[in-house]
Parts: structure tokens; C-alpha cells; sequence
């Protein structure tokens, strides 16, 4: 199975399950995970997403050896049909949606990872702009995403070396929210999910909406988005129940709803 999905608590772990090729993708994981996405996007009970990767690495990006079989796919459709269609999920799910990189990202994998709303790597793990080892291009988002997270001039310098980024370095240049030493990764995954379970999901998901239209708004635009977007945030349960918790001196309890 390409795809370990497991579920804890308002989370759901998507684990890429290829540890023998470093969970490159191949056809059957790219559909595995973006049905995944979709189910999660429908499922009430899915309050956080988290993605990880059995083993060693989280994704080495591209099974090459089904991209040059004569029989696999073309590039054209890897990229279309297995790799955009997950980029537009993570971004368009109205739920947090974590990276959780347990080892080397590089090419596909590296973008994915940074393409989710917050990205958590081991002190061991490290990113990788692989693509121009093949003379080919960062695709699954990265000449979107990395450009505006670290800037032009570093994006570039990556994008075009190939260069490994260690987790630690990747946290100084504001790519990655931060690092955790291996010993605590997997617990400091799971309390970070967990507290965004239990947080107003509806309204952490108009936010994620928000500053996903920021990328292409001006100022005037924008402010007309978030006052769209705080109306229906503010019709929302947990934002009755927030000022009720608030007034209350209490600890609110959140439904995502």
C-alpha cells in the first residue's frame, strides 16, 4: 500500500509508504494521496491533515524509473495529472494541513512539503532543489511557493545548484515553521496537530483563504477579502462559542463548526 492513512483524535496522517525508494512517487501514490486529500476535505470529523513518510526520508520526489519506463507516463502528465492536482488540494482544503519531514525532501517531495500550511522537519532532514541534477525545472508548486518564502535571489541560487538545505538552515531562512530534535519529532507532530484539532477549524480554514487570495491581491482587494471572510467567519458556532468561553472565564470548546 503506497499510502498508510490513519486517524487520531480530529488528525489525519497521511504517510507516503514507499521506504524502499524513498517514497519517490509513482502513479498509484500520487492518486492514493490526492483521494486522500479529497476525503479529508469532505470529512467533518478530519479537523487537521498532517504528511509524513515511512522511513528514512519523506519524499525523494519522482520514482524516475517509472518516468523513463517507455510505458509510464509522460512528463507532461506526471506533472498535470499526479502532481498539480495535489499542490491545488493542499492549498484549497479549508483545514490545516501540516508537513510533517521526517527525512530528506528533494525535488517533488521538497515543494510539497513547502507548499503545506506549516512544515516541521528533524534536525536530520534536509531539502533539496534536485531538479537541475536532470535539466529540469522545480515543479509541484516550488517556482510559486519558494521565490515568496525565502526570496528571489535564494530560490534561485537553490533552484539552480541543486544544493542541500539542512532543516536547521532551512528554519534560519524562514523556509520551514521549525526544527525539532529526532528524539522529540514524532511528539512535537502530534501535540501540534492535536492543538490545531481543537481550534476553531472553520475559522482557521477563511484564514489559510485569506492569504492564499493575498498572493495575487493588492491592499484595497484584500481588505475587501477579509471583511467577506470575517463575516462568515463570525457566523460560525466556535466564534459564538469563543466570546461566550471569553465572557465566561472559561475554556472554550471548539467544535469546528
Amino acid at each position: 500500500m503506497e499510502l498508510q492513512i490513519s486517524h487520531n483524535g480530529g488528525v489525519c496522517e497521511l504517510k507516503l509508504n514507499r521506504p524502499e525508494v524513498f517514497n519517490s512517487f509513482n502513479k498509484a501514490m500520487a492518486l492514493s494521496l490526492q483521494k486522500a486529500l479529497d476525503d479529508c476535505a469532505s470529512n467533518d470529523e478530519v479537523r487537521v491533515i498532517v504528511i509524513t513518510g515511512e522511513g528514512k526520508a519523506f519524499c525523494a520526489g519522482q520514482d524516475l524509473a517509472e518516468a523513463t519506463d517507455p510505458k509510464g507516463p509522460e512528463l507532461q502528465s506526471i506533472v498535470k495529472d499526479h502532481y498539480n492536482p495535489i499542490i491545488e488540494k493542499i492549498r484549497n482544503i479549508e483545514k490545516p494541513v501540516i508537513a510533517a519531514v521526517n527525512g530528506v525532501a528533494a525535488g517533488a517531495g521538497a515543494n510539497i512539503a513547502l507548499a503545506c500550511d506549516v512544515t516541521i522537519a528533524k534536525k536530520s532532514a534536509s531539502f533539496i532543489q534536485a531538479f537541475s541534477k536532470i535539466g529540469l525545472i522545480p515543479d509541484s508548486g516550488g517556482t510559486f511557493f519558494l521565490p515568496r518564502i525565502i526570496g528571489a535571489q535564494k530560490a534561485l541560487a537553490l533552484m539552480m545548484t541543486g544544493d542541500k538545505v539542512s532543516a536547521e538552515d532551512a528554519e534560519r531562512m524562514n523556509m520551514i515553521y521549525k526544527t525539532v530534535d529526532d528524539d522529540q519529532f514524532e511528539m512535537e507532530v502530534h501535540d501540534f496537530a492535536q492543538n490545531l484539532a481543537k481550534m476553531p477549524t472553520r475559522g482557521l480554514g477563511l484564514t489559510k483563504k485569506a492569504v492564499n487570495q493575498s498572493f495575487s491581491n493588492n491592499l484595497t482587494d484584500q481588505l475587501a477579502v477579509e471583511e467577506i471572510l470575517q463575516t462568515e467567519a463570525g457566523k460560525t458556532y466556535d466564534f459564538n462559542e469563543g466570546v461566550q468561553a471569553f465572557l465566561e472565564k472559561r475554556k472554550p470548546e471548539f467544535l469546528g463548526k
